[in-house]
């Protein structure tokens, strides 16, 4: 029996935030050992009655951006299997 060797690859995310007293945006890019980038986007505002505490704006504002980002990986994903589907190429 014939293993594959292990392959260690790393994903790096950057989170960066925009922030006023009312609202945080953050905006999560992913990129892959392939140079390619992937990105989402989320926003978190704060209700008028509750104190500014930007951490939990924050908190939000990067899950919802992770979130998105998960979309558009796996959607990403799906397009590259599709097409190795439809060019019958063995797996490497």
């Amino acid at each position: 029996m014939t293993t594959m060797p292990m392959l260690k690859t790393s994903w790096n995310v950057t989170i960066d935030f925009e922030e006023n007293p009312d609202s945080t945006i953050a905006t999560a890019t992913l990129t892959a050992p392939t140079g390619r980038e992937l990105k989402g986007t989320g926003r978190a505002r704060r209700n008028p009655g509750d104190r500014p505490v930007a951490r939990i704006g924050e908190e939000v504002a990067c899950a919802r951006a992770l979130s998105q980002l998960t979309h558009s990986l796996l959607d990403y994903a799906a397009t590259e299997i599709e097409m190795n589907v439809r060019r019958g190429d063995p797996v490497p």
